[in-house]
């Protein structure tokens, strides 16, 4: 049959073009009707009465999106979708849902796209967002749109700039009392000042002068030494060849900028820091009353790094003859003993002090020269082994199995427990960043140390042995598993035949006792770098008078804008310039640098320079989902009643939680990639404990539920180099083994399979799904590929396979030749109505458990088992649009309407299972009798064993065979009865 022919015979079908326009008609009434907007209890849309005739609050919440230039792929509509279902859902369990989508709109991409053609970055970042605002609406989506916004819009990062504020006017009082118990929490900076004032707080000064004596300068000064928000010497990942500090992220294992491929180096400069170790036990204690996938709460704990154990001073004379240390942490100090060699970071600051002038000193074997003994002297070869280090990322570093490298200061240090001399080198696998820069390597137990010490023939030593009895035998690798001390003994301390806990406890009383270290905790977290040298972001609320004190821009003159500044373009720098410095595009513009305010302080206007550097996005994403509780408040960021209502903390705690855990309230649920599983999450974290600490919101997490989805994939292509092709343009072909083969442009390829996406060149746009097969098809098609958490393979012929399930249930409702429902007020069977009810319950429980896929394969096997009617029944018919409407709301919505139904779908309740309506289905049950099968009986599934037992010895084959009498029946009920004749 013709296409043709077959439009005319069914002008009525279920096809692309009549989903588009019923799609985009629903669309259209839904904007028109607000159908999705969620009612607040106070602040500027406030509808009390509303509220309270709605149920329980909800608040889902979508990772959130940047508007790239490329557009959305199939990939990135996964999880807008699965929220979409899940917000749609509770709806219609009588919730009132709040779900909203805004854009992360600073970001580097539009920076470099404006310094290639001079436009500003605002103009491409709207463009962007004009696309993805199109592609997004096309999908269905039922966002509360009145609530959305851009990071980029003054009117937000105006409170962006007011929380930053209230963290760089706040310290952490390690000993104040929080309202659990706990000690521990943020207090305005003029508390601090106030304890100083009184002296219940010293001022730490080298010349004991109290706070009142110091300057104002000085007491700034002082200050600063204790803010939540401060700046430092940090080290930097500094990138001449794109004139730009760049994040960790930005930074790739060769140590080389992901953008352009430029050498990236490390340098110590001023930044913006935030105090984030401060929350570290809090952040990490508090995992457990959040409702998170183990293996996220596991990656946050770990990025943390808490750890137990003790530091230790190791004594060393300079070059110039002075006497310092070199202190170490350890979380085995009960190995201490076996401690050979040390090892510093190439940025410690005592590198230069350790490193003689001269010629290599007496005892230097040649091996310690390292791979830059051709520099000649130590200082050349430190130096040159320095350079090198600096051009490596702290992954590449750090990333197991790579080659060791190092080179030896040329000084000894000397091991505080035996008093042997330790040779110290530098290698780059020690990170300045991490514990104090500096390790004792004991080679024997520690495999990196071990590694270490055999390529550069140093001393291994055996302190930890599975027995006494074996202290002296040879290690031929480390030993690593628990044992018992040994060699590890003198006059003050013996720790020998001490089991790991024993001989811990015992080394660090005596680190203590002799004044050589100290039991401690430390955490592999850093303070968070929060500086860029850019020009797209939010401006810090910052100025500094001319003695360099930081002063807030007053809150009435919020938002502190972006200007327009001349040229785009970093700096030109040789990108093998590691010595050069940043000029942050702010700084061209001396009009907004330099200004005259009067702070309203008595002292009248002063000239102030304003702070040159841009906050990173990060910054815009750490609050966002507080502004979509109140986006239209001018007064507040967030109206308290507004976030006590929809971030209200739960009675019960999580499932899971310790015995006796408060409930810490936060979103009810968020979903998205576990990319963003550590940073961004611990960064929002960290604000809003702080925010919490303040008294600014009640509710003490941001996400009180995450779910972390999986990829969608797809094929991708490399040609010959290696590179990347366009998975559209390649050709299968057969070949001659009978194997599929590749081509592109005439050129064998080779297929994976890879995250779908620009950089593999596979990406495949959803408008190609909206055209080919709506946009309800494509919904369908995602959430029925598989679990949300699990990663999938895209397969654009298989989308079809969603298609017909919809056109069946069309058909199930709508005559295609006449366009007249089909449904009628008909009794459907036992057997359907038990299917009908199972399905309710099924997909119920699916639905909330985020199991889309098993839900839709219910709703399949439904409808399949309607089509087979001549007359649809209305109750089943009814029942399976609404359990659809989450997951295909347009064709729901149409369905809904010609049943005879006004208002639309969103708010109907949705179906309920009457158990008494559940029949469970028979069990066939096996009678076996001395192992082999001789009859079936059938029987209820939840019959018990003496009932089965006693119908299968009534059975005639199983009399026949037990004339003679019983010696035993095995029951395993409901499947299978084993009965044994004497």
């Amino acid at each position: 049959m013709s296409e043709q022919t077959q439009t005319n015979e069914t002008p009525f079908r279920y096809t692309a073009a009549m989903a588009a326009d019923i799609e985009v008609a629903w669309q259209d009434r839904w904007e028109q009707e607000g159908t999705f907007n969620a009612p607040n209890p106070a602040g500027p849309w406030a509808e009390p009465d509303e509220v309270a005739q709605r149920g329980d609050k909800l608040v889902v919440l979508d990772m959130f999106p940047y508007p790239s230039g490329a557009g959305l792929h199939v990939g990135h509509p996964l999880g807008y979708i699965a929220t979409d279902v899940y917000s749609r859902f509770h709806r219609m369990l009588g919730k009132n849902v709040l779900h909203a989508l805004g854009y992360d709109a600073f970001g580097l991409p539009a920076e470099q796209y404006a310094v290639q053609t001079g436009q500003h970055p605002r103009k491409t970042t709207e463009e962007n967002m004009t696309v993805m605002k199109r592609q997004l609406r096309r999908l269905g989506l039922g966002f509360d749109n009145r609530r959305s916004f851009a990071t980029i819009d003054e009117e937000y990062y105006r409170w962006t700039q007011w929380i930053f504020l209230q963290i760089w006017d706040a310290w952490y009082d390690e000993n104040a009392v929080r309202e659990d118990g706990g000690r521990g929490k943020a207090r305005p900076i003029s508390e601090l000042v106030e304890e100083f004032e009184s002296g219940r707080r010293a001022v730490l000064t080298e010349d004991g002068r109290s706070w009142a004596e110091l300057t104002a300068t000085e007491q700034a000064k002082a200050l600063d030494a204790f803010r939540l928000a401060y700046q430092s010497e940090a080290p930097v990942n500094w990138c001449p060849g794109l004139g730009t500090v760049l994040s960790n992220e930005e930074v790739t294992n060769e140590g080389r900028s992901e953008r352009g491929n430029f050498p990236v180096f490390r340098r110590n400069l001023s930044q913006w820091m935030m105090r984030i170790t401060a929350y570290a036990d809090r952040l990490a204690d508090d995992l457990d009353r959040v409702d998170w996938p183990e293996n996220v709460k596991l990656m946050q704990r770990n990025w943390i790094g808490r750890s137990q154990g003790a530091r230790v001073r190791f004594p060393v004379v300079t070059v110039s003859g002075e006497h310092s240390e070199i202190e170490v942490f350890t979380t085995r100090p009960d190995t201490l003993f076996g401690a050979t060699f040390m090892v510093v970071a190439p940025e410690h600051p005592l590198v230069d002090q350790l490193v003689p002038g001269g010629d290599w000193p007496d005892g230097t074997h040649d091996d310690w020269k390292g791979n830059a003994a051709a520099a000649g002297t130590p200082r050349e070869a430190v130096a040159a082994y320095r350079l090198a280090a600096s051009r490596k990322g702290d992954v590449e570093r750090q990333t197991e199995g790579k080659d060791k490298t190092g080179v030896f200061t040329g000084t000894w240090a000397t091991n505080p427990v035996n008093g042997e001399p330790i040779p110290v080198f530098v290698a780059d696998y020690v990170l300045m960043g991490y514990g104090t820069g500096a390790i004792m390597a004991v080679p024997g137990h520690d495999v990196r140390d071990f590694e270490y010490a055999t390529k550069f023939s140093l001393p291994i030593r055996r302190v930890v042995a599975p027995s006494v009895e074996e202290a002296d035998a040879p290690l031929d690798e480390a030993f690593v598993a628990d044992g018992f001390a040994v060699n590890s003994a003198n006059d003050h301390v013996d720790l020998n035949g001490l089991a790991l806990e024993d001989a811990k406890a015992r080394i660090v009383e005596a680190l203590e006792l002799d004044g050589i270290g100290e039991g401690a905790i430390t955490y592999r977290i850093r303070d968070w770098l929060f500086s860029r040298q850019r020009y797209w972001g939010e401006p810090f609320p910052i100025m500094f008078d001319e003695d360099g004190v930081s002063y807030p821009v007053p809150d009435d003159q919020l938002p502190l804008t972006l200007p327009d500044v001349p040229d785009y373009s970093p700096k030109t720098f040789d990108p093998d310039d590691a010595t050069s410095s940043p000029e942050p595009p702010l700084s061209r513009v001396p009009e907004w640098v330099n200004v005259e305010v009067d702070l309203g302080d008595g002292r009248g206007p002063r000239r102030f320079r304003r702070e040159t550097n841009t906050m990173p996005n990060w910054a815009g994403s750490c609050w966002y989902y507080f502004r979509y509780l109140d986006p239209a408040n001018h007064e507040k960021f967030v109206d308290p009643a507004n976030e006590a209502y929809w971030l209200a903390k739960q009675p019960t705690p999580v499932a899971g939680a310790p015995e006796g855990t408060r409930d810490p309230g936060g979103v009810d649920l968020y979903v998205g990639g576990v990319e963003h599983a550590v940073l961004h999450l611990l960064y929002a974290r960290f604000w809003h404990k702080a925010l919490f600490d303040l008294g600014h919101v009640s509710s003490e997490e941001p996400f009180r539920k995450y779910f972390a989805q999986g990829y969608i994939q797809a094929y991708a292509y490399t040609d010959e180099r290696g590179q990347y092709v366009p998975a559209a343009e390649v050709v299968e072909e057969q070949g001659q083994d009978g194997q599929p083969t590749f081509a592109w442009d005439g050129q064998r390829v080779n297929r994976e399979y890879g995250k779908i996406g620009k950089s593999l060149k596979n990406s495949v746009s959803p408008d190609e799904m909206y055209d080919a097969f709506g946009a309800d098809t494509f919904r369908l098609y995602e959430m029925a590929m598989g679990p949300l958490e699990v990663s999938k393979p895209w397969e654009t012929r298989a989308v079809v396979g969603s298609q017909r399930f919809l056109q069946r249930l069309w058909r199930n409702v709508v005559d295609e030749g006449t366009g007249e429902v089909r449904v009628g007020d008909v009794e459907p069977d036992q057997a359907l109505t038990t299917q009908l009810h199972r399905t309710i319950a099924g997909v119920r429980e699916d639905y909330e458990g985020l199991r889309f896929n098993t839900a839709i394969a219910k709703l399949i096997e439904l409808n399949n088992a309607v089509t087979k009617l001549d007359v649809p029944p209305r109750e089943v018919v009814e029942a399976l649009v609404l359990m659809i409407a989450p997951v295909a709301p347009h064709i729901a919505e149409e369905l809904w309407a010609k049943l005879g139904h006004a208002g639309g779908v969103s708010y109907v309740p949705f179906p309920v299972s009457d158990p008494t309506k559940i029949v469970e289905e028979a069990v066939t049950c096996v009678i076996q009798i001395k192992g082999k099968v001789r009859d079936r009986i059938e029987v209820a599934p939840d019959i018990s064993e003496d009932e089965l037992r006693e119908l299968a010895l009534a059975r005639d084959k199983v009399k026949a065979a037990t004339e003679n009498g019983v010696r035993t029946v095995i029951v395993r009920a409901p499947k299978l009865v084993n009965v044994v004749p004497l």
